[in-house]
């Protein structure tokens, strides 16, 4: 069993796929727009070109997306995308990497677990953690 975060945007889902892409040193193997699917006479002609489903692949990690219509659109509540990593350098490289443009809600730093541990939300809305835990 695999457990994926499948991110909702507010019409930015393509923009912030390619920025994912390069924070995470993954490859966008898909980016699907509604225009084209059966899924096109369900959104308004203004959003053909936004994106019904995106998928990213870093490693064995999978992250996957999609855009929703304004009316349905609901922001992002109560979760953060958490990144774990066993090298502190990549783990200060992923989180400045998505803090660009982004809101820093606790700097990357050592606690009581972890040798690096940040909070931020991305310049998509996303909350994400980083997480480089202490060995056992």
């Amino acid at each position: 069993m695999q457990m994926n975060p499948y991110l909702i945007f507010d019409g930015r889902c393509e923009a912030a796929f390619k920025f994912y892409a390069t924070c995470f040193k993954g490859e966008i193997v898909a980016m699907i727009p509604h225009r084209g699917t059966p899924a096109a006479e369900h959104v308004p002609q203004e959003w053909q070109d936004k994106i019904m489903h995106a998928r990213l692949v870093a490693g064995d990690n999978v992250l996957m997306g999609s855009d929703a219509p304004p009316d349905r659109y609901e922001g992002t509540r109560g979760f953060s995308v958490s990144i774990n990593t066993d090298d502190p350098t990549e783990a200060e490289r992923i989180f400045h990497a998505l803090a660009e443009n982004g809101e820093v809600r606790m700097p990357i730093q050592e606690t009581f677990w972890a040798r690096r541990f940040g909070m931020l939300v991305d310049q998509f809305g996303i909350p994400w953690m980083v997480n480089c835990q202490k060995p056992a």
